[in-house]
């Protein structure tokens, strides 16, 4: 059991390591873009940022924690984390800038605070006890006879003797009882 909680955890952790990828991606081409627009640092810094934070919240949330938790909650705790983080980045990047150093070394010293200290804000705070609990996927499909509805079954419900299905279709209520 163990073992498969590590190769979990390695999981996650490289899928988050991909999602940060992405959003970094976003991150330096977004900051790249302003750089030549704005010249100021803070606002290429700012914007760029925003535009990473919302496209790894989505990812993170939907793949890497698997979460249902509710999401303005979930966006909520993350704006926080990012009410710290942002403007202490912000002023240690000004300040480094000030000093003369490069602003993409400040952008990828700072990106790499923000994905280890982000990862453990997500793991220990936002999705603590709600990892897994999103168990619906790919909810409505097309089949040869028009919609289908598939339902992903939880893992505890796998060997049980009796499954009981409630669906309301067009104010139509409709059990389905499999034995």
């Amino acid at each position: 059991m163990a073992m498969n909680q590590n190769k979990k955890q390695l999981w996650q952790a490289l899928k988050f390591t991909l999602f940060s990828i992405s959003a970094g991606i976003i991150q330096i081409g977004s900051f790249a873009l302003l750089e030549i627009a704005v010249k100021d640092y803070w606002i290429a810094y700012l914007v760029s940022l925003v535009l990473s934070i919302i496209w790894n919240f989505t990812l993170n949330r939907r793949y890497t924690f698997k979460s249902a938790a509710n999401v303005p909650v979930a966006m909520a705790k993350v704006f926080g984390f990012y009410l710290v983080f942002t403007p202490l980045s912000t002023y240690l990047g000004n300040l480094a800038e000030g000093a003369g150093v490069n602003d993409f070394i400040i952008l990828i010293v700072t990106m790499l605070a923000n994905f280890v200290l982000e990862f453990l804000f997500c793991k220990l705070v936002v999705y603590r006890g709600q990892e897994d609990t999103l168990k619906i996927e790919n909810p409505i499909g097309e089949s040869y006879y028009g919609k289908t509805v598939y339902l992903k079954v939880p893992v505890e419900l796998e060997n049980a003797k009796e499954v009981s299905f409630d669906f309301i279709i067009r104010n139509k209520h409709y059990i389905y009882k499999i034995i």
